[in-house]
């Protein structure tokens, strides 16, 4: 399978990552939905509920809590997954990166072409001035972070029940459907609208990676159950 997935890099042209929570966990992220995931965390409201836009209306302070404990991760570096997509784009055959991510860990590693679908933790801005704030300001804060004019310190994420950047959407989609290899990985595809995206693919070379198997597995040309990073390092 490693070599046939080569092979698939080695004779396309136009390559797009489709990378979900997965692809961080060799860095320490979390992901979600896994047997140790955030989704299965012992917290006093259920997770699923706390990245809602109406829990952080109403519970701000309950959030911003659970956000710093399980969704924050400020010693986390890029892992090999990271750096191989930064050095195939380098060499002109991955045009974007697209993911589910808030971590910024593609950028880090030194991608340039990354579709952020839910935002990032890195940028944090004011509800009522629009002020920007850093990453430290919000996680190094207590209880509501609030902005020198008083209002809420946001995180730049896409909760659920909040809309998806259309731009940013539009981007993804354009890249997905000019494709000629698609790569999926460290993902369940069950978040929707985002998973839904790779319907947008009409390339000849579809590939999943991901530590267990999906619903969607029988969907894809080549499919491979390991860790992300490792199985990239190999390429």
């Amino acid at each position: 399978m490693l070599k046939k997935l080569a092979e698939m890099i080695k004779t396309s042209e136009n390559i797009v990552f489709f990378g979900g929570a997965g692809v961080s966990c060799e860095s320490g992220c979390k992901d979600f939905r896994s047997a140790d995931g955030i989704y299965k965390m012992n917290y006093k409201y259920p997770p699923e509920s706390v990245l809602s836009h109406s829990f952080f209306e109403m519970h701000t302070e309950d959030f911003y809590d659970f956000y710093r404990k399980y969704l924050c991760f400020p010693d986390a570096k890029p892992n090999a997954a990271h750096y191989k997509l930064a050095e195939l784009e380098k060499s002109g055959k991955l045009k974007a990166v697209i993911t589910q991510n808030v971590d910024g860990l593609h950028q880090l590693a030194g991608s340039k072409c990354v579709y952020e679908l839910h935002g990032s933790a890195l940028r944090n801005y004011c509800m009522k001035c629009g002020k920007f704030h850093d990453f430290d300001f919000v996680y190094k804060s207590s209880g509501i972070p609030k902005c020198e004019c008083g209002g809420i310190v946001k995180p730049d994420v896409v909760l659920y029940e909040e809309s998806l950047n259309n731009d940013i959407i539009e981007g993804a989609v354009n890249a997905i459907a000019n494709a000629d290899m698609l790569i999926v990985a460290g993902t369940s595809l069950t978040v929707y609208p985002a998973a839904g995206l790779i319907r947008y693919f009409k390339g000849k070379n579809l590939v999943l990676i991901n530590k267990d198997a999906t619903a969607m597995d029988e969907k894809f040309g080549l499919v491979i159950h390991g860790k992300v990073g490792e199985i990239l390092s190999k390429m």
